[in-house]
């Protein structure tokens, strides 16, 4: 359910097919019986009962295709004994004779009337100081929003989302925002006059500009989201790539370009801070260390999962996403223990690509069963587990608060020996000088691997305007 719970949130397209009992005991309390289309009613935009074979002719393109371009969770649900219904001998009902199922789609790309590119075009070149935030909804846009960025002399702050839209290391970004994002981006919110969001929904706030000193466009291809997260003037619905093609053609002006050079001087100061914090080698090894040393070694063209705790700070921010890189994380749901099962549907779909998983010692716990499934289909998944024998995330914002830190320790467990038993490698680190090393081994093995860090237990995931 917290992946369906995550795919709906995250408005992804999903068909979930789930079994009941025996059509003539549903309401009786059977073994084993859940009322399914109750469970998924919350997280679903189609949510439907097959009855016989007939029924699923139509309703089961139907639900792809809501699926599809909803887009969200469809589920269907079939009772056991229907299950094993033939085609042949389900008569149709005289109304439904010939109703029939299509596989055929053309999704609509959608973008705004010329009126309101028109109109979104001069709010824009009426500012002085333009930040773009990219979300997810901008990841295949990437070259429209870099050519939009060079044609308005702006900045552009990532949401965690949307964090490949851009390479940490292009010209244009000021990289991450919010809790676990950069100092420059911060500055660039605070600084603005003119807000364009794409494709974002990013949570926090309190990185919002002031919204009396700036005027904010969002485009997104939800209308229910825009304004969702701060006051707009301007909403305008549509796929990102299409609508920033169609907005390029409007802005022909010479933008002033101070902004963006002042946000590249300050990237510049925060690169040579986060390189001195990366380089600290001290025992007990500095998460920020790891998740530096990480971004180093993977492929050009790693898919990288996330997952949920203090660490999720320290990759976001010290994991160098370039060009042809992935990056998923478990975003408005925030869940533990999704970053394995995303490596391993990652590697399925995607079997000649690298696939990594970042996770904490309390995520890995909840699901490293599924190291299992790995092995039994032989993905040769690569798993990191910052280990710090404690769910640090709660410790810190318990103590934060004022309180006295409680339930956050963890029993110890040898990771890398779980592995082993369930037949992938493990591999244990604690020092420093060995840490390059053993990732190298680990990620040139054909096999799945666990690789467990012993990370300082201490080091707090600081917001960026603390950082030092």
């Amino acid at each position: 359910m917290n992946g369906i719970y995550d795919a709906a949130m995250e408005g992804a397209p999903v068909l979930a097919i789930t079994g009941s009992v025996n059509h003539d005991l549903t309401g009786t309390s059977f073994t084993q019986e859940v009322n399914t289309l109750a469970l998924m009613k919350d997280a679903t935009v189609y949510n439907q009962l097959i009855t016989g074979p007939q029924h699923a002719r139509s309703v089961v393109d139907l639900a792809c295709r809501i699926a599809a371009t909803t887009p969200g969770v469809s589920h269907l649900t079939v009772a056991k004994d229907t299950q094993n219904l033939s085609a042949e001998g389900d008569k149709p009902s005289k109304e439904g004779e010939s109703l029939y199922g299509s596989s055929k789609l053309t999704p609509r790309i959608e973008t705004p009337d010329d009126d309101e590119l028109n109109a979104a075009a001069a709010l824009l070149k009426s500012g002085g100081k333009i930040a773009i935030l990219v979300g997810r909804g901008a990841l295949n846009a990437s070259s429209e929003v870099e050519a939009l960025a060079e044609k308005l002399g702006a900045p552009v702050a990532k949401a965690l989302l949307g964090k490949a839209v851009l390479p940490d290391d292009s010209k244009y970004t000021t990289g991450g925002i919010g809790h676990l994002g950069t100092l420059p981006s911060l500055q660039i919110m605070q600084d603005c006059d003119r807000l364009l969001i794409l494709g974002s929904n990013m949570p926090h706030l309190e990185y919002y500009p002031n919204s009396k000193a700036v005027r904010v466009i969002q485009i997104d291809r939800d209308a229910k989201r825009l304004g969702l997260r701060f006051p707009i003037e301007m909403g305008l619905s549509g796929d990102i790539k299409a609508t920033l093609k169609l907005l390029i053609q409007k802005l022909d002006y010479k933008a002033d370009r101070s902004f963006l050079t002042l946000a590249q001087k300050r990237m510049a100061n925060w690169r040579a801070t986060m390189s001195g914090i990366e380089a600290d080698q001290s025992a007990p090894i500095k998460p920020q260390f790891l998740a530096a040393n990480v971004s180093e070694l993977i492929a050009d063209n790693a898919m990288i999962s996330i997952d949920t705790g203090a660490h999720t700070q320290f990759s976001a921010r010290h994991l160098k996403i370039r060009r042809g890189q992935s990056v998923v994380v478990c975003g408005n749901l925030a869940s533990m223990a999704p970053a394995l099962p995303y490596a391993i549907a990652a590697q399925l779909a995607f079997p000649n690509r690298q696939s990594i998983a970042l996770t904490g010692d309390g995520g890995f716990t909840m699901l490293m069963g599924e190291v299992a499934t790995a092995v039994r289909y032989n993905l040769p998944i690569k798993v990191i587990i910052f280990k710090n024998n404690a769910l640090s995330m709660d410790r810190f914002e318990q103590e934060e608060m004022g309180y006295e830190p409680y339930g956050d320790t963890l029993q110890p467990i040898d990771f890398a020996k779980i592995a082993e038993a369930m037949g992938a490698e493990g591999y244990s680190c604690a020092q420093p000088a060995e840490l390059a090393g053993t990732l190298k081994r680990a990620f040139a093995s054909p096999r799945p691997a666990v690789i467990e860090v012993d990370v300082d237990p201490n080091e707090p995931p600081l917001p960026p305007e603390k950082l030092k």
